[in-house]
């Protein structure tokens, strides 16, 4: 068998003191994410983070800067993550937009919201997210080089 890791994206979006996260149905039940969701072929990995923000929230998205790069390793499905968590401004929101398939809802949620909410949390990383956008860790976009 071949290892290899399961690369997403992940959108880290603050308004107000409040971040947005999903609701979905997942194996495990009804869980937080960030808009997130797997890296697609022939895109750049800041236009899957607006892509996949758009699907989830049905909120348009624009990349500032990287958050981080995150390895984690789901013992429940045996999958190894790399996640590429991007911060930016929050543009329109287009609510008459229908969900990705298994999105309940977008919703904004407090930090401390987020905390009181870690055993619904897909990921660990969704709080780890949170607190490296508020300690302040941002990367800008060029760090990241796409070539055909």
């Amino acid at each position: 068998m071949i290892w290899k890791p399961h690369a997403t994206v992940a959108a880290v979006l603050e308004q107000d003191g409040k971040f947005l996260l999903v609701e979905e149905h997942t194996p495990q039940g009804l869980l937080f994410n960030q808009p997130a969701g797997h890296w697609e072929a022939n895109e750049t990995l800041p236009a899957g983070a607006i892509r996949e923000t758009l699907e989830e929230s049905a909120y348009d998205f624009e990349p500032e800067f990287l958050i981080g790069v995150y390895r984690w390793h789901s013992t429940k499905s045996d999958t190894t993550y790399l996640r590429f968590a991007f911060g930016g401004r929050t543009l329109a929101h287009h609510p008459e937009r229908a969900l990705d398939k298994g999105i309940v809802r977008a919703v904004w949620m407090t930090l401390d919201e987020i905390r009181a909410t870690q055993d619904r949390h897909r990921s660990p990383l969704i709080l780890r997210c949170v607190e490296d956008y508020l300690a302040g860790k941002r990367y800008p976009l060029d760090l990241i080089a796409h070539y055909e």
